[in-house]
């Protein structure tokens, strides 16, 4: 038996496969779109993709399923509540299949969403009757259950699939030895929980001991608890459930559609009928110098997260990219469902030599200057743009909080005749905020280098 993961951190998306030397078969459990690594890893074992598992529909990125199944011909398996365009094996709560060395056995885990299963991986070279591990998709997380208030708006409430979610770990999971292995599909960093662990794997037993949701509780303080503090969902991860159970282009077509050059006043002309035009350099260099009215979301962070949060999906994407670096950035937007770019302009920045006039600059000042600029008369307003949990756990006395993800909602809240000084955590998303307020025509504005990690590397003061 093979069992390989493949860990996506921009996205801290986990994916699998699981293999069978002995039939030369492959599934692919979780696949993320842009699918090679799989190809190539299943050719290095010696073996073919036959099958390809969803624990769920995703939302927050669209899964690789059509794109194995157009490239070798893989069947498709869901959960039996599950419903799609496409052919799928429906699996209910006890289904196996299994070859000479390898059984997989579904379990119905609802309770992140409805259709949500876990799948057992028996090693049956070393043991037929207790499982090697589990994948748990979204039901199951290294310190963390999944989040049950992501299909309101199709339907589901956050009660009705928390009960579900209190069940299926009780009743499904919790069941399990305590030396399975749990292999989760997400981990630190994802938004489809609160509480996410950076480790990619745990036993079991560590789980039961550990993590804060598995803790003996009733129904109800369960559902209270894992309904409360979390984080805000992107706009976009609807869109992505319900694309992830459509017919839809595969990302290589659409990568050879919108990868094309254009020149500068297509740009500019696409820019004024309302094209969004996305610079995806890094936060330093965006600040030097990028082209007027463009928003910087940097390849170097959660690029494809931040994409989604606050871009339109139904407008036109523009990217302004380092020279050989448009097609990631293409891709990575590809991997949520971002298939509405229109091309990159070529030769990125250098179209705009001589053409002053169209560049714009951020200023970006050190955590100390900020810190002069506040203690001066008429200080600036200390903008922190961070989420409320990190607000609440330490921050700059008198800055105002406004997360990075409802600024533009919250725009009317911000002066336009006073200074502003933005900061982050460390200074991605601060960068992403100040293109905003440039958008907005707020230009009176500094970026502070390095964000609140700056601030405490300088020994300046905190309040927690």
């Amino acid at each position: 038996m093979i069992l390989k993961q493949y860990y996506l951190g921009c996205l801290a998306h986990a994916s699998y496969l699981v293999g069978d030397e002995a039939s030369a078969t492959a599934i692919i459990v979780d696949p993320q779109r842009d699918v090679q690594q799989y190809l190539v890893d299943a050719e290095k074992f010696g073996l073919q993709i036959r099958h390809v598992f969803l624990s769920h529909f995703h939302a927050d990125f669209v899964a690789g399923h059509l794109e194995l199944r157009a490239r070798c011909g893989a069947a498709i398996h869901l959960g039996s509540r599950a419903k799609a365009e496409y052919a799928f094996a429906a699996m209910k709560d006890g289904d196996t299949i299994e070859f000479p060395g390898l059984r997989l056995q579904v379990l119905e885990t609802p309770g992140h969403t409805i259709e949500s299963i876990s799948i057992l991986v028996f090693d049956l070279g070393k043991d037929q009757a207790h499982p090697y591990a589990v994948l748990t998709g979204d039901t199951l997380f290294i310190g963390d259950v999944g989040r049950p208030d992501l299909r309101a708006s199709l339907g589901w409430s956050a009660n009705l699939l928390g009960s579900h979610l209190y069940e299926s770990l009780h009743n499904k999971l919790l069941k399990l030895p305590d030396e399975t292995l749990v292999y989760p599909a997400h981990g630190s960093g994802s938004l489809c929980g609160k509480n996410l662990s950076s480790d990619t794997v745990s036993p079991l037993g560590v789980q039961r001991r550990m993590n804060y949701a598995l803790q003996p509780m009733t129904k109800e303080e369960f559902i209270r608890l894992v309904t409360a503090d979390q984080p805000d969902a992107p706009p976009y991860f609807t869109y992505d459930a319900i694309l992830n159970t459509r017919e839809h282009t595969s990302l290589d077509e659409n990568l050879e559609q919108v990868l094309r050059p254009l020149e500068l006043d297509e740009v500019l002309r696409m820019g004024d009928a309302g094209a969004q035009i996305l610079d995806v350099r890094d936060a330093a260099e965006y600040a030097q110098g990028h082209l007027a009215g463009s928003i910087n979301i940097g390849l170097g962070g959660q690029y494809a997260t931040w994409a989604g949060t606050v871009l339109d999906r139904t407008k036109p994407i523009v990217i302004i990219a380092e020279p050989r670096r448009e097609k990631e950035a293409a891709l990575r937007l590809g991997r949520i469902g971002f298939d509405h770019v229109t091309g990159y302009m070529r030769g990125g920045m250098e179209a705009l030599a001589g053409r002053s006039d169209l560049v714009w600059t951020t200023e970006r000042i050190s955590a100390p200057a900020v810190a002069q600029e506040l203690a001066n008369a008429g200080p600036p307003l200390l903008l922190d743009i961070r989420n409320p949990r990190e607000w609440a756990a330490k921050h700059v006395d008198g800055s105002v909080n406004i997360p990075l993800n409802h600024l533009q909602e919250r725009i009317a809240e911000l002066p336009r005749d006073r200074r502003i000084a933005i900061h982050c955590a460390g200074g991605y998303r601060s960068s992403i905020a100040a293109s905003i307020l440039q958008q907005y025509g707020i230009t009176n504005l500094a970026e502070m280098a390095g964000g609140l990690a700056a601030w405490e590397a300088a020994k300046l003061p905190l309040v927690s």
